[in-house]
């Protein structure tokens, strides 16, 4: 991933939440594969409209020429990861109605972090690390 100082929609950043980063590895021949996953949060633009969007991030990369530091968050990150498949949405927010989890606890959990993200557009919640893409320069 690329880590960006600058917000642009376009880019497909995501703010991600570096205590929640997981995963495993394992060699690969020689090469190595990594697989894991972070909570992150994301605008989207739809039909004019700016969403603000909680879920979970999918990382992973099958061809890493050496194995990551699972210690270090930003060195999990700035690997070659493959980001195909984007954010998996559990909740979102348009200003005016939510999509998402039914369970008012957690409704409630993503509405405080969704509702000032929109207000606050295009900052990141100050809990995430923003802004990294998986899009090349």
């Amino acid at each position: 991933m690329i880590h960006e100082t600058r917000f642009l929609i376009s880019r497909k950043q995501f703010a991600i939440d570096l205590t929640t980063i997981t995963g495993k590895q394992h060699p690969r021949g020689d090469l190595h594969a990594y697989s894991g996953r972070a909570n992150a949060v994301w605008y989207r633009r739809k039909d004019g409209v700016t969403r603000a969007c909680i879920g979970t991030l999918m990382l992973f990369s099958h061809y890493l020429p050496e194995p990551l530091d699972l210690e270090d968050p930003h060195a999990v990150l700035s690997a070659d990861l493959d980001g195909r498949y984007g954010g998996d949405c559990d909740g979102r927010w348009d200003g005016e109605r939510y999509w998402g989890a039914q369970e008012p606890a957690v409704m409630e959990q993503h509405l405080a972090i969704l509702r000032p993200m929109l207000t606050d557009y295009p900052s990141a919640p100050a809990s995430h690390d923003g802004w990294w893409t998986f899009q090349g320069a």
